[in-house]
């Protein structure tokens, strides 16, 4: 038996972009037992993933987490994350480890200077090359998401209009400048000619609150209302995702939904465009834009207080698509 130790502390879309380094482990290292180390909040990503044999959280105390984990006698790290948290954890354990290179002086590069040094890969691959000496290959399988029964929703039962097609909107994101601003949303919905569902967190309530009084088209509204699998069972079920660069768009990847990403101040050159996702799936971006990308996360508000790459991506275009596709 070998023993492996993932890690990634955090977040939705980069946890589930690590599913394929997880199974290939799993699947290709002859006696592997995989376990996996993340934030609390982030747990229910994973204890549904059967190439998992256990998922531990991180504490408060960095101490008690270590002593967690070498109880385990684990052979191999593989550090996902790569920070200062993840380097004193390895520092503690006599265990031989590989990192995923973040290339953050590369993003610095692109985000500060416009100069692309950025590899043409997507980051799977490069979560991949931590592998390596394993001799593990990426299968093609794409991203895995598991939702528990207990989660899974029938979106008929809802709303009558959801018995055939229907598209998932996708509301907020971890910063404000990678959300799609409200009036873009309505517009592109009440255009769309089909179905829509709301999906997001508590924080973007209010949002889809002044969404749905402008809808005219049949909707469901879940924000705030449901949990994370229950949105993902929703993303499952769809036609289509509507979708800022966010978790999200990951966990539809997963599914390999028909995606239609907008992006804001961030870019898909920064390798975490949709992997393996529907073939009819599609970037909108506002290309050659001065300002983009203005960061590698996101901001509050617009730092030059105009938003245009968000605000000049052209809706007539996405709406065209989206109708071509139902």
């Amino acid at each position: 038996m070998v023993k492996f130790l993932i890690i990634r502390f955090s977040s939705i879309g980069d946890i589930v972009l690590t599913t394929p380094v997880v199974r290939g482990l799993k699947q290709q290292v002859e006696g592997a037992e995989v376990h996996y180390l993340t934030k609390p909040q982030f747990a229910s990503l994973l204890t549904d993933n059967p190439y998992i044999d256990k998922v531990h959280t991180l504490s408060k105390n960095i101490n008690d987490t270590v002593k967690d984990i070498v109880k385990e006698d684990f052979d191999y790290i593989i550090d996902l994350h790569h920070n200062l948290r993840t380097s004193l954890i390895k520092r503690k354990l006599p265990v031989v480890s590989f990192a995923f290179d973040k290339l953050n002086f590369k993003k610095w590069l692109l985000v500060n200077i416009k100069i692309n040094k950025m590899p043409k890969v997507h980051i799977v691959e490069r979560y991949m090359d931590t592998l390596k000496v394993f001799d593990v290959k990426e299968d093609g399988k794409g991203l895995d998401f598991y939702i528990p029964k207990i989660d899974n929703i029938i979106p008929e039962q809802k709303h009558s209009a959801f018995n055939g097609k229907y598209m998932v909107v996708v509301l907020g994101a971890n910063h404000a400048t990678k959300q799609i601003p409200k009036e873009k949303l309505v517009g592109i919905i009440n255009n769309s000619g089909i179905p829509v569902c709301l999906v997001g967190g508590k924080d973007v309530e209010l949002v889809s609150q002044e969404i749905e009084e402008q809808l005219k088209v049949p909707f469901l509204n879940t924000v705030g209302k449901i949990n994370l699998n229950q949105s993902a069972s929703f993303i499952q079920q769809s036609s289509i995702v509507l979708t800022p660069d966010t978790g999200m768009m990951h966990i539809a990847s997963a599914f390999q939904k028909d995606i239609i990403s907008l992006w804001g101040n961030t870019v898909p050159d920064f390798g975490m465009f949709p992997y393996k996702a529907g073939e009819q799936s599609k970037i909108f971006e506002v290309n050659n834009l001065r300002c983009r990308p203005c960061s590698k996360i996101g901001f509050i508000k617009c730092p030059k207080k105009h938003f245009k790459c968000m605000n000049d991506i052209n809706n007539d275009q996405i709406i065209k698509h989206i109708q071509s596709l139902i």
